[in-house]
């Protein structure tokens, strides 16, 4: 079971509140904050659809643009095992670390569901 809505490459997150007794969420992947609330599964997914239409306009209104700014580089912390382990594959195969750990990301991405379950 998947708790995100997903419209025009946009996902959206599905919460529950027990204290206001409706569902919620906000679309992720963007610098902007942009909540949905409804009373039911089907009123989520229409509002959901309905805030990303109104960002996409919104954004293209004020000449902005859409989605989060990736800059490509972050940290990853992994244990001395690991780090051990890529390493040697790198050189075993006269690649640069960062080309195996982007080849392990490509793979993951492509195959999500199966590594997830």
């Amino acid at each position: 079971m998947k708790n995100t809505l997903e419209y025009k490459g946009y996902l959206g997150t599905v919460e529950y509140s027990t204290e206001d007794n409706c569902l919620y969420g906000k679309i992720i992947g963007i610098d902007d904050l942009v909540n949905y609330e409804a009373q039911s599964v089907e009123e989520l997914n229409t509002y959901f659809k309905e805030a990303v239409e109104d960002y996409l306009a919104t954004c293209k209104e004020v000449n902005k643009e859409p989605n989060k700014t990736f800059k490509g580089v972050f940290n990853v912390r992994t244990s001395k095992d690991n780090h051990r382990a890529l390493s040697m594959i790198a050189e075993k195969n006269k690649m640069k670390l960062n080309e195996v750990i982007n080849k392990a990301f490509d793979f993951f991405i492509t195959n999500e569901d199966k590594v997830l379950g």
